[in-house]
């Protein structure tokens, strides 16, 4: 399915580009793997077991440029506040993890504004929020910068803007 030099999204480890496909000896075992490099990171390497489906479904293609345009450019697909922080913290996690880009990019947004709204206000964003927000940001930004070709900063510039 997936082959060397391909980029991927690959859970929290956000791009990924699979750099082989080697087999490795685990007990009396030999089994096969993919090495995925993200690209962000130069000390870390992912090994994902080619025969663990579930890991395997965890990998995915990175959108194309102009999938990309296409999410950052509709404006009508958002997510709610929950104002349980226990029920948000839980809902916030599941997009995490989920990985949807569209969703990823609608949390981005939810959280910007919120946090616009309570510095309005005097007070500052929950630290869990903060965290999802951080998450979500470096997630997304990191699949729009490689779709577009532009840094991550720039990347939730254009989710924002």
């Amino acid at each position: 399915m997936f082959s060397v030099g391909q980029t991927v999204l690959y859970g929290t480890n956000g791009v990924c580009r699979i750099e082989k496909i080697t087999t490795r000896r685990v007990g009396s075992s030999e089994m096969e793997y993919y090495v995925l490099k993200p690209v962000r990171s130069d000390c870390s390497t992912v090994f994902v077991p080619t025969g663990n489906e579930t890991l395997v479904s965890r990998m995915r293609f990175v959108k194309s440029a102009d999938e990309v345009r296409a999410i950052l450019d509709d404006r009508t697909f958002s997510i709610d506040w929950i104002d349980n922080k226990n029920l948000r913290a839980e809902r916030f996690r599941g997009i995490i993890s989920g990985e949807d880009c569209r969703e990823l990019v609608a949390l981005v947004r939810l959280i910007h504004a919120r946090a616009a709204a309570v510095t309005a206000q005097g007070k500052r964003l929950h630290i869990s929020d903060d965290r999802i927000l951080r998450e979500a940001e470096k997630m997304a930004g990191d699949e729009i910068a490689t779709s577009l070709g532009v840094t991550r900063e720039e990347a939730i510039a254009l989710i924002l803007g």
